[in-house]
């Protein structure tokens, strides 16, 4: 996948903090990949990823 679109959580640090990085612009599904280590990605339903986020939100 291309390397645009990807973007990181704001919660980020810029001093080599691990996070995911999520890659807009996928109608219906959200790849998902390690922002440290960028190769295999995960993708997952629009519906199952916003229930996750609103999940690990609280």
């Amino acid at each position: 996948m291309s390397e645009q679109r990807w973007r990181t959580s704001t919660y980020t640090s810029s001093n080599g903090g691990a996070c995911v990085e999520v890659r807009d612009g996928v109608p219906g599904a959200v790849p998902v990949r390690d922002s440290k280590v960028r190769g295999d990605v995960v993708t997952f339903g629009a519906d199952a990823w916003s229930a996750f986020v609103r999940h690990v939100a609280r």
